[in-house]
């Protein structure tokens, strides 16, 4: 019964965190960790510009070449080519990202066109700089849904163990 109660505390946890984290904040922040040292939104690094790539290629295009970008090009796809020719350099494959995380980085790149390419107005000078990471605050619901959620598994095996621990015991009793 317990452990019935600890899944469904963790399924509701997990849960309540997708549904927290927008899109584009988990691209951007697989963006920055996995492509930024490559990759830009409005310029050309080591690799592409990434901006538009969503009018450029379709999205399952667009996943596939994150995943296997080497395999695409050994197997003559003309995109992949003609990227590796420009650059001289292949992509390494990230097999690891899903397809939704894929997903979310384009979302994330295609925020960040919209915002290069809005209008901007000018900024008051008394007007401090934005911060560029998410703070520990009662608002950043996703971060306290997953310490909430850390504490309740840490909770759980503790008492899992200290079951454990009095089953032996009565066991061990029982022999002597």
């Amino acid at each position: 019964m317990k452990s019935r109660i600890l899944v469904l505390a963790l399924t509701l946890v997990t849960a309540l965190q997708t549904w927290a984290a927008p899109p584009a904040a988990e691209g951007k922040t697989i963006f920055t960790s996995r492509c930024a040292g490559c990759h830009s939104v409005s310029k050309q690094l080591v690799g592409p510009a990434l901006g538009g790539v969503d009018q450029r290629h379709s999205m399952d295009w667009i996943v596939n070449f994150v995943q296997g970008s080497q395999s695409m090009i050994k197997k003559g796809d003309k995109e992949a080519v003609a990227i590796y020719e420009q650059f001289k350099i292949s992509m390494p494959d990230h097999k690891d990202l899903s397809a939704d995380n894929i997903k979310n980085i384009v979302a994330y790149i295609q925020e960040e066109t919209k915002a290069a390419a809005a209008p901007t107005a000018a900024a008051p000078t008394d007007t401090p700089a934005q911060v560029d990471y998410i703070g520990f605050s009662s608002g950043n619901y996703g971060l306290l849904l997953t310490y909430a959620g850390l504490l309740v598994l840490l909770v759980g095996s503790l008492l899992f163990l200290v079951q454990v621990k009095a089953l032996r015991r009565r066991m061990e009793q029982e022999q002597v």
